[in-house]
């Protein structure tokens, strides 16, 4: 491990495992989407504690020694994006709850399932 501890690594698996339970016990749509927006909340976490080097400093390479070392920045731009992508499914999935609210008038997912099938 680059970081030398493993407190973020448990904290990753910590959001991740709550997202999914979230998710499994859920009895309402918009509480599944929301454990799904905290189940991905663990890769900004996690992405970052791969990244990290001990001793680096910012990437920035105009006044930096050939030598140095620095953090990696393709792990913070990958951790930009997920925050994007992630915010952007949320967004898309609560759209679609709530016209499955309009056309059927519940948000459980039993229910949807049983008026679905006849």
């Amino acid at each position: 491990m680059t970081s030398g501890s493993v407190f973020p690594y448990l904290v990753a698996v910590w959001l991740f495992a709550i997202g999914v339970y979230g998710m499994v016990t859920s009895r309402d749509l918009v509480h599944a989407v929301g454990s799904l927006a905290v189940a991905q909340s663990s890769t900004c976490v996690l992405l970052p504690t791969i990244g990290y080097r001990a001793g680096g400093t910012a990437p920035v390479f105009a006044d930096a020694p050939t030598d140095s070392r620095v953090v990696d920045p393709v792990v913070q731009a990958l951790v930009l994006t997920d925050i994007v992508v992630g915010a952007t499914v949320t967004a898309l999935l609560l759209a679609l709850v709530v016209q499955l609210h309009k056309r059927m008038g519940t948000v459980d997912p039993a229910a949807v399932a049983d008026e679905l099938r006849g």
